[in-house]
């Protein structure tokens, strides 16, 4: 079964807790803190696969969720971190967030994407040792990782993709032209998927071509297969439209060509303006007295659009074909990229009153994910950004927390990894 679209819920490891121990050994008498950190939770890490050409691995298995970081232990012994889970997809996959609709990531190049980031280790009391503090005890907890629901989404690479009506001779044209086989019958969808071949056309000279399930009328609203699959030929540089012109199916081959059309611009306006080839296959099979074909050539012609006679079961034109396709595609920008749209929002990352006071004498730790992603956006060398991280702070309501609970003037705090000294 062919799956080019489902959705998944991710979710990196948390980081692990650091520990709170003392040193002891026989004849060392205060051996201090030595409480290690925990271990970073695993991240979600996607990588393309070259041998995958479905998203089927994704219909039975919808969560993936990465292994913890481990707990810190005395004897300064630091957690075991996660190990990133790496989830494979398909060159093409364009992941978007399943709220939105916006693009996360177009995985069309080689490059791992980090999906999910694992949560950070906290620190074990040994960080908090000071010859003033000698005996902290407290340690910071380990931070959540990032989870996610997103659409996983394929649409194929391909310079070309051949539309038009089931059954007029796309798969032969493809299984002719280059190394692919795909399934050809003489019924209507026959191709129930994409298939894709590379096309040589002489040294130096190749594209890839994909051969898409044939759209029928109402496609755009979902009949037929033409709705799952128009996706795939969002991608390509360059359109060949096939017609059939020996009236063996008993239309009129200019009908057909304006129905898909129709269909093309219903999809995404942006496709049907996307430059066009016209192929008049089964020219072999065409009545002596039919006009089909000069009338489909005067149509298109007058149109713009460059038009080819050929027969693919028998490679009359093909060859001819191949070269304009080769020739078109080298003056045409390249395979379409798609660039991400998703910002993560600030609240996504928890709320400011799920802030975490810890407290021993003249130290204060505060720890939460919404302080980590605050200061992950501060820049505390620019004086109006350290201005907003104040303002931040004090609108949360984290300053009347911290006197609350009997905070003074020279008190160390620290904020995630940063330590400030205390002045109302």
């Amino acid at each position: 079964m062919f799956v080019d679209k489902v959705r998944i819920f991710v979710k990196a490891g948390n980081g692990g807790n650091g520990a709170v121990a003392f040193h002891r050994e026989k004849y060392v008498a205060a051996g201090g803190p030595d409480g290690g950190d925990g271990g970073h939770g695993g991240s979600i890490v996607l990588r393309v696969d070259d041998n995958l050409s479905t998203l089927m691995d994704f219909r039975y298995k919808r969560k993936y969720t990465a292994p913890n970081g481990q707990d810190g232990q005395g004897a300064r012994r630091s957690g075991k971190r996660g190990e990133d889970l790496v989830i494979k997809v398909p060159r093409g996959t364009v992941v978007r967030d399943a709220e939105t609709g916006e693009v996360i990531r177009d995985m069309s190049s080689s490059e791992d994407y980090v999906l999910c980031k694992g949560g950070r280790g906290g620190w074990g009391n040994k960080h908090f040792a000071t010859p003033t503090r000698q005996v902290p005890r407290f340690a910071k907890s380990g931070a959540p990782g990032e989870e996610h629901d997103v659409i996983l989404e394929l649409k194929l690479l391909a310079d070309v993709g051949l539309v038009g009506f089931p059954n007029v001779g796309k798969s032969t044209l493809l299984s002719v032209t280059s190394n692919a086989h795909p399934k050809i019958a003489n019924y209507h969808f026959t191709t129930l998927y994409p298939n894709l071949g590379v096309i040589y056309v002489e040294d130096g000279v190749s594209f890839v071509m994909a051969d898409i399930p044939g759209i029928i009328e109402g496609a755009a609203e979902g009949a037929g297969l033409g709705h799952d699959f128009l996706r795939h030929i969002d991608r390509c540089r360059l359109i060949v439209h096939i017609v059939d012109v020996s009236g063996s199916e008993g239309r009129d081959p200019v009908e057909d060509f304006d129905r898909i059309n129709e269909e093309l611009a219903q999809y995404s306006p942006d496709l049907a303006a996307r430059p066009m080839l016209v192929a008049a296959n089964k020219c072999d099979l065409l009545p002596p007295d039919s006009d089909n074909l000069e009338r489909l050539r005067s149509y298109v012609t007058a149109r713009g659009y460059e038009f080819y006679e050929i027969s693919a079961a028998t490679t009359q034109g093909t060859k001819q074909l191949m070269r304009a396709i080769a020739g078109r595609l080298a003056s045409l920008p390249p395979v379409i990229v798609y660039e991400p749209e998703y910002v993560k929002p600030l609240t996504e990352a928890g709320s400011p009153d799920e802030l975490k006071i810890q407290h021993q004498d003249d130290y204060w730790l505060v720890t939460g994910p919404w302080l980590s992603r605050l200061i992950a956006d501060i820049n505390f060398d620019d004086y109006e950004s350290r201005m907003y991280f104040d303002r931040q702070l004090r609108r949360c309501g984290l300053f009347d927390r911290l006197e609350a609970q009997g905070i003074q003037d020279g008190d160390t705090v620290c904020l995630d990894d940063y330590e400030f000294t205390y002045e109302r």
